[in-house]
């Protein structure tokens, strides 16, 4: 397996971008370089875009206000959480006006809300679903609430699994390392709705009625598997948590099919990499995989000499040694 190549920009060839935010759009309380000119122009060129988020802690409308303080134009309607895609998940198993325990914020909450069903904060309310999403506000006692309702028998759902989230702080704890505490205390895994699983994928698809969307991530186990596990095209973005050395170690479900620095990727046309008895060739670099270790030549782009690691990786039937890679980036200047 390699990269495709794409003799347009894919804004051509994709009707419809479903863009992860953290990583991607912004960090922290800062826009992505590039990312608001980017959405722009992919707009102009008729791609549909939704911003799909395993980030579930805030409503579609505070996100959008967010984005369009960033200069990115954006509408509630044109924002898909994985907290509404867990509430669709659970008002499909349940009648409305059902109880449900929130361990998360205002964002999910609302998504429950809005698909009839009823928030509670304790067990004592019998809720036939404990959902949890990521918030920066969570306490003890709310885990407390939702480990007794899950032990009771109430259906545990996860809006995403994310284990950490980029930050404007740095790399730090996300929903996915919350969320273990209530699966250690009660021996019950969560049903998990956001990336990599089909629900929230699903939820971006219905909102851009595409039929050949791009899923463009910065995380290889959510965003990029995501795309995997539907078969549709992904743009991995190095603008967030993925390193390149991390892509160049990717299992087959975790390689995308585009690279690109950042956002702007998606406006341009992407090179072919080429294989030949192992050895890959992108633009003036060429690699090849021996015996684990990678060797790298050429000159030019630097990207373009990632692209071909990447075949030369892939490709390599043996594999490749971890402690092979950081010599191979260094020549690229990582």
């Amino acid at each position: 397996m390699t990269l495709k190549a794409s003799s347009h920009p894919l804004g051509t060839v994709y009707d419809a971008a479903l863009l992860d935010l953290d990583g991607v759009v912004y960090i922290g309380s800062a826009a992505v370089p590039g990312a608001p000119e980017a959405v722009d122009k992919a707009r102009a060129g008729g791609m549909r875009v939704a911003f799909v988020t395993n980030n579930a802690a805030r409503t579609p409308a505070a996100i959008a206000e967010r984005l369009t303080g960033l200069g990115v134009a954006a509408s509630a309607q044109d924002v898909v959480t994985s907290a509404q895609a867990a509430a669709r998940l659970v008002a499909e198993r349940f009648p409305a006006g059902s109880p449900v325990l929130v361990v998360g914020d205002t964002g999910l909450r609302q998504a429950l809300r809005d698909r009839g069903l009823r928030p509670v904060s304790v067990a004592a309310e019998q809720p036939v679903a404990v959902v949890q999403g990521y918030s920066p506000r969570l306490g003890y006692d709310l885990i407390v609430e939702g480990s007794l309702a899950v032990a009771a028998g109430a259906l545990f759902v996860a809006t995403n699994g994310d284990a950490t989230a980029p930050l404007g702080r740095g790399v730090l704890p996300g929903n996915g390392a919350f969320s273990r505490v209530i699966a250690n205390a009660t021996g019950r895994e969560p049903v998990v709705a956001g990336k990599p699983q089909r629900p929230l994928h699903e939820e971006g698809v219905r909102r851009t009625a595409a039929r050949r969307p791009l899923v463009v991530g910065d995380r290889l186990d959510t965003d990029i598997e995501g795309a995997t596990n539907r078969d549709v095209d992904s743009m991995l973005v190095l603008s967030g948590v993925t390193t390149p050395a991390e892509l160049l170690l990717a299992e087959p479900r975790h390689r995308p099919s585009y690279l690109a620095h950042d956002l702007g990727g998606v406006n341009l046309d992407h090179p072919e990499t080429r294989i030949d008895d192992h050895l890959a060739r992108c633009g003036g670099w060429s690699a090849v995989a021996r015996e684990g270790r990678l060797e790298l030549a050429g000159a030019g782009d630097r990207l373009d000499g990632l692209r071909a690691l990447c075949g030369a990786a892939w490709s390599a039937p043996q594999g490749t040694d971890p402690a092979a890679v950081p010599e191979a980036l260094a020549q690229l200047g990582w």
